[in-house]
């Protein structure tokens, strides 16, 4: 481990105190050890039983179940079951065909996309699955005035039916991502019917092509979805049910997966996955994947009039001085923060771009050396008073308390003081997105192109760029790299905007997650898709007992 100044140990003894872990037994520092894990459960097929209904823990409330305006990893962990898209990430990282039939044909220099679609899907309202619905959501998708889809799908100029199951995307230029945000929510096709019936309405009772349909939403407690006997793929479900209970507690989590009141968990925290999955007598499962999405501080440097309008400025030290910025990150320890804070599970970062996405070049994850004293020479030379505070809006929940907690103990000796405000999730969310903060402390979990791991968060104008920057060569890079096929440019492009965004900092990038989850072991059939996502659609039950479980899901979230 790197030198520690005396105020930076004081800090990690402090959190180590805390969560119990990180020092010897005579309190020197210890490496933490290996990390091994696999992303899924496998499902032997003579193994699977029919039925039974499934219960899984959510350590998030998702927002609004509707693909045009979702915002949340709670919320695509929910529509995996119940909206189809047409396209797919399989567990190589690779795009196949879901709604589509096959991969689209490319035309008139990239600018064309002709989508075949399936003929054989119904939505779970009975509609019929058809190019005009394809249509109806993709138009969606790109005009309705809360999108979160329309910077996903780029330049699209127009989306025409030109068969009963065929579609054209017309593009005013190339635009490489698009594939890859048609596999994700801009390619999740709604009922038009149940479209016309609700409008903006439509999460209220949310119809798509799906293994399961929506069934119910309890507002912080539960959302529930029931096997769709419609699906085209009907006989490859096995479960009747399969509900999602609202814990944000990770405690309450993982004693209610031990019980087994609760199958599988999206998230475990770091600090108990050692003894939920390894523990003498367990009956859990671990789930790992390593993340394409980041963690950090965004710094409200333009968003004056909400997420995706024309910068504005905003008056505080840390908005209007890139320097400050840069002091502050280099005031911060990433390496030790992040392994004693998550217990070795996760990794210390400083970019956007994940070391495992096929994207990284050597050196778009270096990051800046820890260097309080530099940090500290910075403010000095700017003159401001010290020390310098930041008001730090931070999600109510164990894991991100703790880190930020060790953050402002370890920024001190730099001259910062951090104002901790915990914040419940959905607040948070609303903050962010109306620019209602000064800095927040909140991450992304990744997809696989860079498009919607950047571009969205860091172009000016973009559907979740919630820091309001808007910097000339950043977004020239940014767009650079959309209108190009050729793997080594973007790569290039991608290596230079994560070097622009080192220089103005927008958002202070600290450490990457990577996906913890764990499934009880009387159910197999769950995975981690690359992007993060616990698949639970081909789930099944393999122990009978626990198949005939009757559990009070509402009784669940209120513990």
């Amino acid at each position: 481990m790197k030198r520690q100044t005396a105020r930076t140990a004081i800090a990690i003894a402090a959190v180590t105190a805390l969560v119990g872990c990180g020092q010897g037994p005579a309190g020197e520092e210890t490496e933490p050890p290996s990390r091994e894990g696999e992303p899924s459960v496998p499902l032997e097929p003579e193994q699977a039983l029919d039925g039974g209904d499934l219960v899984m823990a959510l350590s998030q409330e998702p927002d609004a179940l509707d693909p045009t305006t979702a915002r949340t990893r709670a919320g695509r962990m929910v529509f995996e079951s119940m909206c189809e898209k047409l396209y797919d990430i399989d567990a190589e990282g690779e795009i196949v065909p879901m709604l589509a039939s096959a991969l689209p044909e490319f035309s008139d220099g990239d600018t064309v996309l002709t989508i075949p679609v399936r003929e054989d899907a119904v939505f779970s309202d009975g509609t019929p699955l058809d190019a005009e619905a394809v249509e109806v959501s993709l138009a969606r998708h790109l005009e309705h005035d809360t999108s979160a889809r329309s910077s996903d799908m780029g330049p699209v100029a127009d989306v025409r039916v030109v068969g009963d199951h065929a579609v054209e995307i017309e593009l005013d230029e190339p635009f490489s991502p698009l594939l890859a945000s048609l596999s994700d929510r801009a390619g999740m096709i709604m009922s038009p019917t149940a479209l016309e019936e609700l409008g903006d309405d439509f999460a209220q009772n949310p119809s798509c092509v799906g293994p399961f349909k929506f069934d119910e939403r309890v507002p912080q407690t539960r959302i529930s979805v029931v096997a769709d006997p419609n699906y085209y793929d009907a006989d490859q479900v096995r479960l009747d049910s399969i509900a999602y209970v609202i814990m944000p507690d990770n405690n309450i989590r993982s004693a209610n997966l031990r019980s087994r009141d609760v199958h599988v968990t999206d998230t475990v925290s770091p600090q108990d996955f050692d003894a939920l999955t390894q523990g003498e007598g367990t009956e859990v499962s671990p789930l790992v994947l390593d993340s394409l999405g980041f963690q950090g501080i965004t710094v409200n440097v333009g968003n004056t009039d909400g997420v995706g309008q024309p910068a504005g400025e905003v008056d505080t030290l840390l908005a209007q001085e890139p320097e400050v910025r840069r002091a502050l990150s280099l005031a911060i320890d990433r390496e030790n923060l992040v392994d004693v804070v998550f217990n070795g599970w996760y990794q210390s970062a400083c970019t956007p771009m994940s070391p495992i996405s096929v994207f990284a070049d050597e050196t778009a994850t270096d990051c800046p050396p820890y260097d309080p004293e530099g940090a500290r020479e910075i403010l000095e030379g700017l003159g401001v008073e010290m020390p310098v505070t930041i008001e730090l809006t931070v999600q109510n929940n164990q894991d991100s308390l703790r880190y930020a907690q060790a953050l402002q103990a370890s920024v001190q000796e730099a001259g910062f003081e951090i104002d901790v405000q915990p914040t419940e999730w959905t607040a948070l969310l609303d903050a962010q997105a109306r620019g209602d903060y000064e800095a927040v402390l909140v991450g992304w979990g990744g997809m696989v192109d860079p498009h919607s791991n950047m571009h969205n968060y860091l172009a000016s104008g973009s559907g979740n760029n919630y820091s309001g920057v808007s910097d000339e060569a950043l977004d020239g890079d940014l767009n650079a790299a959309t209108r190009t096929v050729d793997h080594d440019e973007r790569v290039a492009l991608y290596a230079s905007a994560v070097e622009r965004t080192a220089e103005l900092n927008p958002m202070i990038f600290t450490y990457r997650l990577a996906n913890l989850g764990a499934v009880h072991e009387s159910v197999a059939g769950v995975w981690f898709s690359p992007d993060g996502i616990l698949r639970l659609s081909r789930a099944a039950f393999v122990d009978p007992d626990a198949q005939a479980d009757e559990i009070d899901v509402d009784d669940l979230s209120e513990d």
